[in-house]
């Protein structure tokens, strides 16, 4: 691995401990990580023509007057080249992006992506293909009788109340802001007294970093993240390793605490949320009734699948959610049910293991409680030992053991199959 750090370069050092100091001094921020962040995001944007990723900087609060403004007043002040506005179409936005592109600040983005916006989705699809170089916008000019292809790479600073787009978070520092506590003081930040030392700082920090332009571009620094969120992360390693200093280690330990806050928000798809509870659902049966599953899943405290739809979570809805999975109903023949449609265990198996494996149960904590069924008199709805899938009239599927776990070895005894089902 190619690094881009300098134990020397003090210089740097003492540039990204001035823009600490503003922050610290003009904003109550969250935690020292999300300090480090926003000092290398407000770096690193002064190196753009260096990154393959332009990272997205989130500042969200769940109220107003949680300081997300003046945080993006002194990003404003202190980024390079800033283009800052409350509101914008799409169009206004493509013709700002140029080769050596402004930096986006986009103040009270709840107003773009809130519940009566329509989505936004060309900003939105502008904003996450944004994120990487090399994915411009693709538009025909009458007047030119051709295709045109307009750039989207630019590093962009959102602010807002409430979580942003998922696809827009995946791309980004998230920041979340909170009030001042009545112990927490910070200076007062007047634009025309002191945006134009914050500015004489950003311009300090171009000439520093466009110096080095070639070794920032090639520098591969060792990652604590992966995936997307190691793409979202490198540039503002690469700008604190060229540093030196303390920034090197602050920045890695900002990058993985961050990164885990944001991972650990709770926050899933209905998608995920069913495949997560179906797990509940089940307890330890092999499978279970689409009806008696669907009640299992609106008797988990806190669901919400009792909401969802004028109804609630319906037989057809439940199909429609799992078939992302490639997990499907079948019918089967239950005890004390009889033929059902239903669904086994062993389809979402695979699906469990990827996309929401169980957490380390070694430590401490209650024992786990399965969910009762909700109608007592058909008791436990179990499968008997061996049962037909009615999906094909010649194979069944065998009841799970210890060496079948998948649900797709076979037996030597006799089964049972159930015929002439569709």
């Amino acid at each position: 691995m190619t690094t881009a750090t300098n134990p020397t370069a003090t210089e740097g050092a003492v540039l990204l401990d001035a823009v600490h100091a503003a922050l610290t001094r003009y904003v109550a921020m969250p935690s020292p990580h999300a300090t480090d962040a926003v000092v290398l995001w407000i770096a690193a944007t002064h190196a753009q023509p260096a990154w393959a990723h332009a990272p997205r900087l989130v500042i969200r609060g769940p109220e107003r007057r949680c300081g997300k403004s003046r945080l993006l007043d002194v990003v404003e002040a202190t980024c390079h080249n800033p283009l800052i506005t409350v509101n914008a179409s799409p169009a206004a936005v493509y013709r700002s992006i140029t080769p050596d592109p402004p930096v986006l600040l986009v103040d009270e983005v709840d107003t773009i992506f809130g519940p009566k916006a329509d989505g936004n989705e060309d900003l939105r699809g502008l904003l996450n293909a944004g994120h990487q170089r090399g994915r411009p916008a693709l538009r025909y000019d009458a007047a030119l009788s051709a295709v045109v292809t307009i750039p989207t790479f630019a590093m962009a600073a959102l602010a807002g109340i409430g979580a942003m787009p998922d696809t827009i978070e995946d791309r980004a520092v998230i920041i979340p802001m909170r009030r001042r506590a009545p112990g927490e003081k910070v200076s007062p930040y007047r634009t025309r007294r002191d945006r134009e030392p914050l500015r004489a700082l950003a311009n300090k920090l171009t000439t520093w970093l466009r110096a080095d332009l070639a070794t920032l571009e090639a520098a591969e620094p060792e990652l604590p993240v992966e995936d997307r969120a190691a793409d979202t992360w490198e540039p503002l390693v690469i700008v604190a390793d060229h540093a030196g200093g303390t920034w090197p280690q602050r920045a890695r330990t900002a990058a993985a605490t961050l990164t885990a806050e944001a991972s650990n928000t709770g926050d899933m798809s209905d998608q995920l949320r069913l495949l997560t509870d179906c797990r509940t659902a089940f307890s330890d049966d092999q499978a279970l009734p689409t009806n008696e599953l669907l009640a299992r899943l609106r008797g988990i405290p806190e669901s919400g699948w009792n909401e969802l739809g004028p109804n609630g979570l319906t037989a057809m809805k439940l199909g429609s959610l799992l078939r992302e999975y490639g997990i499907r109903s079948g019918t089967f023949r239950f005890p004390c049910v009889g033929q059902a449609k239903g669904y086994q265990r062993a389809d979402f198996v695979d699906s469990w293991q990827r996309y929401c494996p169980e957490p380390d149960t070694s430590g401490e904590g209650e024992p786990y409680q399965p969910y009762q069924p909700s109608h007592p008199r058909s008791g436990a709805v179990r499968l008997e030992p061996w049962y037909g899938s009615s999906r094909t009239t010649e194979q069944a599927v065998p009841g799970l053991t210890s060496k079948n776990e998948a649900g797709t070895a076979g037996t030597a005894a006799p089964l049972r199959v159930v015929r002439g089902q569709a």
